[in-house]
């Protein structure tokens, strides 16, 4: 197999490796770019990632960079639990900018959905579950950065850290009414993007006063019927 340009082993190359210099029988390259292609091919954990990879052709493994049997699910999984995921994050977001190309030109806008969502399967007995927030990219269908909402805190404070990391002109950012808060706006605005946001009655007074803008006689525009075209 050739090596095609913006080769993502190249970018997991990038990644810190946390293995010590002993044990380490896998370019660390190589078992990150193998666990993107299991995700992207529908494996969504430790075993379903070892189950592909193992399925895989030996051509495929040396194209991938191992030069043995890969590892199997135990040790897959130890190797995740300490990896820095600021650095695997970084370096695969590079790879898919360089791919999809940079920031959009300067005359158009892309869009930006901001949302949380409760992760199945993270709930225990003694552990609430982990909730992620993530910023998803409409133009390139990627998720740009993903955080853990922290315990004891709330889904828009943790959108506010993730807006601060993203390269926000020339985008519009869409989210839900959890996210209807003057900070958050003001910080989307600070930095260059432009916002649409729902607002519902958990506001009212919001609610009301967005109303009676559209209701204005001076209304730019009205969703509601004038005097002249009534019946």
């Amino acid at each position: 197999m050739s090596s095609p340009a913006l080769d993502l082993r190249q970018y997991m190359a990038q990644v810190v490796d946390p293995r010590g210099r002993k044990g380490k029988r896998h370019p660390l390259s190589a078992i990150l770019t193998a666990v993107i292609c299991a995700v992207l091919s529908g494996a969504n954990g430790y075993k379903p990632i070892a189950q592909w990879l193992h399925a895989q052709t030996i051509d495929f493994w040396h194209f991938l960079g191992f030069t043995r049997r890969p590892l199997k699910y135990g040790a897959l999984r130890n190797l995740l639990l300490v990896l820095p995921p600021e650095t695997f994050e970084s370096a695969l977001m590079l790879w898919l900018r360089e791919v999809h190309g940079a920031d959009p030109p300067p005359e158009t806008l892309s869009g930006i959905s901001i949302d949380g969502k409760v992760l199945r399967g993270t709930r225990t007995l003694d552990q609430i579950a982990l909730t992620l927030i993530s910023a998803f990219d409409h133009e390139s269908a990627c998720v740009l950065r993903q955080h853990a909402v922290p315990a004891g805190t709330n889904e828009q404070k943790a959108a506010l850290d993730l807006l601060k990391k993203l390269v926000l002109t020339g985008r519009v950012i869409t989210a839900d009414a959890a996210h209807c808060q003057q900070e958050t706006c003001q910080q989307i605005v600070d930095s260059g993007g432009h916002y649409v946001i729902t607002a519902k009655d958990n506001q009212p007074t919001l609610v009301a006063t967005i109303s009676s803008e559209f209701a204005a006689l001076d209304a730019a525009f009205s969703p509601l019927p004038s005097e002249a075209t009534a019946v």
